[in-house]
């Protein structure tokens, strides 16, 4: 979801200046990388690109069991030209090494990725994170689920298409009819939820919730936000307000590094999956490490559009 702000602040001019420290000001911080030797993780981006950590949560989610684990886990990578960028998804229950924790009571095994943030909050997922991938994350944002239904009520609600008819299995029981449909904050929200409805389960979520962000962009875009700065204004408050970010991170520099992208300039992808397996008693998703590995490497190398080719995948939702 930082994706949209970021894209947003970087390409209006308002977001530059006093009003963007004011922005800054707004926005909680936590210290992402605390412990974790810079000897010991991955080497830098290439000079000029960037590689941000989105993780998103809502602690009055139905589905949650522990009110500390992450639901969706991101990696934005901005392209050193700065005229690309590629949102990567990966599914919360994929299996993974996850290091020790700092307290040395958990990790040092194979998990669940999304278990490193109940076990060592957000350094242990960046230090999972990139030791799943190899790519070196210089930012990290957490995003407040519950809080973005906010954001989406500042647009006036979103455009989002519903693959298949489905009744939520939260309260108030939403039937979502499959069609294009327009939802306000809290019914988006529910929608991108729903798994046990879908035979792919959590793969369905994940393709939700780009699905989601792609249609918050196109939003944004649609209803002039970026020309009106009532609206504007509006918007980035309830985005800021609802996220929280490592100590270093500059609203103001990141917004002058982003400032020429555009939505259509978006790529989203799902990292490589192999399917879903069961291991120690848990149905979990399996990493394709071939594939995998190849696609992180581009990341790496900021090579990720040359890698993608002519297979790339579309920007736009697939069609229902």
């Amino acid at each position: 979801m930082l994706a949209a702000l970021l894209v947003l602040g970087g390409g209006a001019t308002i977001a530059i200046g006093a009003y963007g420290r004011s922005l800054d000001g707004n926005l909680a911080r936590t210290d992402a990388f605390a412990g974790l030797p810079e000897s010991a993780r991955p080497a830098q981006a290439v000079t000029g690109a960037m590689n941000v950590l989105l993780l998103g949560s809502d602690s009055r989610d139905p589905d949650k069991t522990a009110d500390s684990r992450t639901d969706t886990i991101m990696v934005l990578h901005l392209d050193a030209d700065h005229q690309k960028a590629e949102v990567i998804s990966i599914p919360r229950d994929t299996w993974v090494f996850v290091p020790k924790s700092a307290d040395g009571r958990h990790g040092n095994t194979m998990a669940k990725i999304n278990s490193a943030y109940a076990w060592g909050g957000t350094p242990l997922t960046v230090q999972t994170v990139e030791s799943f991938t190899g790519v070196h994350i210089d930012h990290v944002a957490l995003v407040d689920f519950a809080g973005f239904a906010q954001v989406v009520n500042a647009l006036g609600g979103v455009d989002l298409t519903i693959e298949k008819t489905i009744t939520s299995i939260h309260e108030p029981h939403r039937t979502f009819q499959k069609g294009v449909r327009h939802l306000d904050g809290a019914a988006a929200l529910d929608y991108v939820r729903q798994r046990y409805q879908f035979s792919d389960g959590d793969f369905s979520r994940e393709r939700h919730q780009r699905e989601f962000l792609q249609a918050l962009l196109d939003r944004a875009a649609s209803v002039g936000t970026l020309s009106n700065p009532v609206k504007l204004n509006s918007f980035l408050q309830a985005v800021t307000k609802s996220v929280t970010v490592d100590e270093d991170f500059n609203l103001v520099n990141v917004a002058l590094e982003l400032r020429d992208l555009r939505s259509d300039d978006l790529t989203f992808l799902g990292s490589p999956s192999a399917g879903t397996g069961v291991k120690s008693g848990q149905s979990v998703v399996l990493s394709d490490t071939a594939k995998a590995k190849a696609l992180y490497q581009a990341v790496v190398d900021d090579t990720v559009q040359e890698h993608l080719g002519a297979a790339a995948p579309s920007r736009r939702p697939p069609p229902a």
